[in-house]
């Protein structure tokens, strides 16, 4: 096989300022020992996430000049309206400003105290969105995909008797929804088969629950599922994308991750009634229908991106360029979630520092020691996010999309291999400060 090389070439570029060892051990110091809260321009390679902050094309920033910047009935926003149909096949689309935004809607009309909604794996911002209401989100992930060094195509599958127990114990009365996350991020970016979103979606139909989808990578699940599901490899991957959505109720959107896009989501649903409510929501929370948080540019980039990002060449490369990245972990040594996944290699902090128990947070220990050694910022996914509920202890390196060539991928691997050498030497890692919820993005900590 050929190098499989960028479907595009680069015609912008921006520096990147380079710092000393000294000088990060000072700046982690001072930021509490806590990447998110660290200057970006302190940063050499950034992994924090792939969230907003991906690189538009040309077609991309011509649309950004184009965008109608109407209050009401801009026509960018028929054209996003329009590009959001064609994927979905849904009937109400509503903008918002950002995937979450589109949770806080959908959970504050539909959650409350004795409400439960159940999930393969919520990530933090929407269970923080459904506890916030009151109610309670469970997580029912498939048993292989809790462990970090078994290798299954589809790790990101709910577990199907579980759901059905989940239903059967709680009642079908008190569980609003059910959620699928596709690809499964906070389980190491793995996909969800079509059999499974078509098994889960068979559940809830026989119970009158409403399946949804968090979308925020649908295009990468569906090519896995072109790949590595028997009956797909000659659809085309909008074809596998609106079979997947055809399967549920509606969905939430990070526009920010597969859109190709800097800011956006969505919310789509069928339910007319349902869809009133949540737009009522949204006139109060963030703004009118047509635009829904969002400028008129912002609807037209996504637009475009949503054409872009179904390109089996892009594609291709997307997930081949990850799983280098991951072949590189596992050639030295370095556990990490196998099979890799779309959008992150994810480090197993407890076997990469075994030494470090849970309580004393592993992976913020690596995720340090990483920005000190090389200047990468990279996440942590386990104690310190999710606390009770973390089923595992894991370093998230989520790579943005169409920003980062080769070198700066074997730069990355050059750096971990180095802190693997020394990892007996990592220290654990206690809270200062720790805000009620989401407490990653703010927390303080001392190293012990």
């Amino acid at each position: 096989m050929k190098t499989i090389i960028e479907p595009f070439r680069i015609k912008s570029v921006e520096p990147i300022r380079f710092t000393t060892k000294e000088e990060r051990k000072k700046i982690l110091t001072d930021a509490g020992f806590n990447p998110f809260l660290i200057h970006a321009d302190d940063v050499l390679i950034d992994l924090l996430t792939d969230s907003g902050t991906s690189a538009m094309s040309s077609d991309q920033w011509s649309g950004i000049m184009r965008g109608d910047e109407s209050y009401a009935g801009a026509k960018s926003f028929y054209k996003f309206e329009d590009a959001v149909k064609k994927i979905t096949g849904d009937e109400f689309i509503i903008p918002t400003h950002q995937g979450r935004a589109a949770e806080k809607i959908l959970f504050s009309v539909l959650g409350g105290k004795g409400k439960y909604f159940a999930a393969n794996t919520f990530f933090d911002t929407t269970r923080a969105n459904i506890e916030f209401t009151g109610a309670e989100a469970v997580d029912l992930l498939n048993e292989t995909g809790k462990h970090p060094e078994k290798r299954a195509p589809f790790k990101g599958d709910m577990d199907v008797d579980a759901l059905e127990g989940f239903i059967k114990k709680y009642g079908r009365e008190n569980i609003p929804l059910i959620v699928l996350t596709i690809t499964n991020n906070s389980g190491g970016g793995q996909p969800v088969s079509m059999k499974n979103i078509k098994d889960v979606s068979a559940v809830c139909k026989k119970n009158n629950i409403p399946l949804f989808l968090d979308a925020c990578r649908f295009a990468e699940n569906a090519y896995f599922i072109k790949m590595r599901e028997d009956g797909y490899k000659d659809k085309s991957v909008l074809e596998i994308c609106q079979e997947m959505f055809s399967c549920a109720a509606g969905s939430t959107m990070s526009a920010k991750k597969d859109a190709l896009v800097n800011i956006g989501g969505w919310l789509s649903l069928n339910d007319e009634e349902l869809a009133m409510k949540c737009r009522n929501l949204l006139i109060v929370t963030e703004g009118f229908p047509t635009y829904g948080g969002l400028a008129g540019r912002d609807l037209e980039a996504i637009a475009q991106g949503l054409e872009e990002v179904v390109d089996e060449h892009y594609l291709q490369y997307r997930i081949r360029s990850t799983e280098y990245l991951g072949e590189k972990m596992l050639s030295n040594g370095i556990p990490i979630i196998e099979p890799p996944g779309g959008h992150a290699i994810y480090i197993d902090a407890k076997r990469f520092a075994p030494h470090i128990p849970a309580e004393q947070f592993p992976g913020q220990s690596i995720t340090c020691e990483m920005y000190i050694e090389g200047g990468i910022r990279a996440c942590e996914i386990g104690s310190v996010m999710f606390g009770k509920n973390a089923m595992m202890e894991l370093v998230r390196m989520a790579i943005p999309r169409r920003v980062y060539t080769q070198s700066h991928i074997d730069y990355v691997a050059e750096v971990l291999i180095e802190v693997y050498k020394r990892r007996n030497e990592l220290r654990g890692y206690a809270f200062t400060y720790e805000a009620p919820m989401l407490r990653h993005f703010t927390a303080r900590f001392k190293q012990l």
